[in-house]
C-alpha cells in the first residue's frame, strides 16, 4: 500500500510513490486519541440530556468512518484531476456559503447561521470551504507563478476570493474561521513567492475590517476583554476560560486518570468539542498535552517538509497543497489550544481530528487524505529523480510516455 519493499525489476517499470509514513502515523494517532477522549468527555453531557451514555461516541465513530472513506477516496485520486476542477469547486464553495442564508434550508443555531439542513443531518459548509480554498490557491499559484512573484496586481485575485469568503463568514457570523482563512491565504501566497511588502499592502484594508467585525458585537468585545482577566468575572464572561484553566491545572504532570475528570461533569462547557483539550489536560496531565502537541507538530512538520520537496522537484501543485493543508491544520490547532490555555479569546474552533463534530471530522479526514496523496505524488517524483541519477538515460522511463502515446493515437 505504501510503496515499500519494491524489487529492482519493478523499479525499472517506472517511478513509484509512497505515502509519508510519519505523517500517516501522526494522523492516525490523533484520530484514535480523539475516539478515546470523545468517549470520556461526552458521557456526562449525553447522560444529562437523556440520549444514552455513548450517544456522542456512536455518532463520532460513524462520522469518523465516513471520514476514513473520504480520506481513502482522496488518497486514490490523482491531484491533476483535482487541479482541473479548482475553479468549479470554488463556485460550489460560494454557493454553499450563501445557502446558509436561504430560509428553511440554512439553519440558525445559537444566533449563528453556519449550517445547512440536509433533513437527516446538518452540514457546516465552512469545513469544506477550507479544503476548497487551499486547492484553489494552490492551482492559482501554479498557473500565475511569475505574476505572483513579480507583480503587486498578481495578488489581487487570490486575496479578493479570500476576502469574499471572509465577508460571508463574518455575516454568519464565524469570526474564528474568517481569521483562519485570512492567515492561510497570506501564508500560502507568501510561500508561493510573493514579496512581503506586497502582502503587507494588500492586507492593510483587511485590518480595519477585522477590527470592526471584532468590536461590532457586544459578545465579541466580552470575549476580547474577558480572556485577559477571566477571574474578574469567573461566573459569567470568564466562566468558560476559568473552568478550562482549572481542568488543566488539576491534571498536573500525569493527570487524574482517564475518565476521572471532574470539570467535564456539567462544569466545563462544550467539553467534547471546543474544550476537549482541557479534558485531555485534566485526565492525562502534562504528559498527555505534550503527546498531543507532539503529534500535531509531527504532522505539520512532515506536511511542510514534503511541500518543500514537492516544489523542489517540480510538483508545485502537490507542494502547495501540502503547504496549505499543513498550515490549515496547524493554525487551527494553535487557535484551539490557545483558547483552552487562555492565550487567545474564545473562537469556537474545534481541535482537528480529536474534537467531536460531524462536518469537522469528515472534512478533516478528507483534508488529511488529500495531504497524504500529495506526499505520494511528491515521493513518486523524488523516486523518478533518483532513478534518473542511477540508470543510463536510455533506461530511464519517460514519465510522460503514456500521455505522448495517447496524443499520437488521437492525431492518427
Amino acid at each position: 500500500m505504501f510503496g515499500f519493499g519494491t524489487s529492482q525489476a519493478k523499479r525499472r517499470q517506472g517511478p513509484r510513490g509512497k505515502f509519508d509514513l510519519p505523517l500517516l502515523v501522526a494522523l492516525v494517532g490523533l484520530a484514535c486519541l480523539g475516539v478515546v477522549m470523545v468517549a470520556s468527555s461526552s458521557i456526562a453531557v449525553a447522560d444529562s440530556s437523556h440520549k444514552g451514555e455513548f450517544y456522542f461516541l456512536k455518532h463520532h465513530l460513524m462520522y469518523l468512518g465516513l471520514g476514513v472513506v473520504a480520506a481513502g477516496m482522496a488518497m486514490r485520486t490523482e491531484l491533476k484531476e483535482v487541479e482541473k476542477h479548482a475553479f468549479f469547486l470554488m463556485l460550489v464553495a460560494f454557493i454553499m456559503l450563501l445557502a446558509v442564508f436561504v430560509p428553511h434550508f440554512g439553519m440558525k443555531l445559537n444566533g449563528a447561521r453556519r449550517w445547512i439542513n440536509l433533513l437527516v443531518t446538518t452540514f457546516q459548509p465552512v469545513e469544506a470551504v477550507k479544503l476548497i480554498l487551499v486547492v484553489y490557491i494552490a492551482s492559482y499559484l501554479v498557473r500565475h507563478r511569475e505574476s505572483i512573484e513579480t507583480r503587486f496586481l498578481g495578488l489581487i485575485k487570490p486575496i479578493a476570493v479570500s476576502g469574499i469568503i471572509v465577508l460571508l463568514l463574518l455575516a454568519q457570523p464565524d469570526f474564528g474561521s474568517a481569521t483562519l482563512v485570512i492567515a492561510v491565504t497570506i501564508a500560502m501566497v507568501w510561500l508561493g513567492g510573493a514579496r512581503p511588502i506586497f502582502l503587507f499592502l494588500m492586507g492593510l484594508p483587511l485590518m480595519p475590517l477585522l477590527a470592526i467585525a471584532a468590536t461590532s458585537e457586544s459578545y465579541r468585545m466580552k470575549r476580547l476583554t474577558s480572556f485577559m482577566d477571566p477571574w474578574k468575572d469567573p461566573f459569567n464572561d470568564g466562566f468558560q476560560l476559568t473552568q478550562s484553566l482549572m481542568a488543566i491545572g488539576r491534571g498536573e504532570w500525569t493527570g487524574v486518570g482517564l475518565g476521572s475528570s471532574v470539570l467535564k461533569l456539567s462544569y466545563l462547557p462544550e467539553a467534547h468539542t471546543d474544550f476537549i483539550f482541557a479534558v485531555i489536560g485534566e485526565e492525562l496531565g502534562l504528559f498527555g498535552i505534550v503527546a498531543v502537541i507532539g503529534m500535531f507538530a509531527l504532522a505539520v512538520w512532515r506536511g511542510l517538509h514534503m511541500g518543500l520537496k514537492g516544489v523542489e522537484v517540480g510538483q508545485r501543485f502537490a507542494g502547495y497543497i501540502a503547504f496549505g493543508i499543513s498550515l490549515m491544520i496547524g493554525l487551527q490547532t494553535m487557535v484551539s489550544v490557545g483558547v483552552n490555555l487562555g492565550a487567545l479569546p474564545t473562537k469556537g474552533l474545534t481541535l482537528p481530528l480529536i474534537s467531536y463534530g460531524g462536518s469537522s471530522i469528515v472534512l478533516t479526514c478528507a483534508m488529511a487524505g488529500v495531504l497524504l496523496r500529495a506526499t505520494f505524488e511528491i515521493n513518486r517524483a523524488l523516486d523518478a529523480r533518483h532513478m534518473a541519477t542511477r540508470l543510463p538515460a536510455t533506461a530511464v522511463p519517460d514519465a510522460n510516455a503514456e500521455t505522448t502515446r495517447e496524443r499520437e493515437a488521437v492525431a492518427a
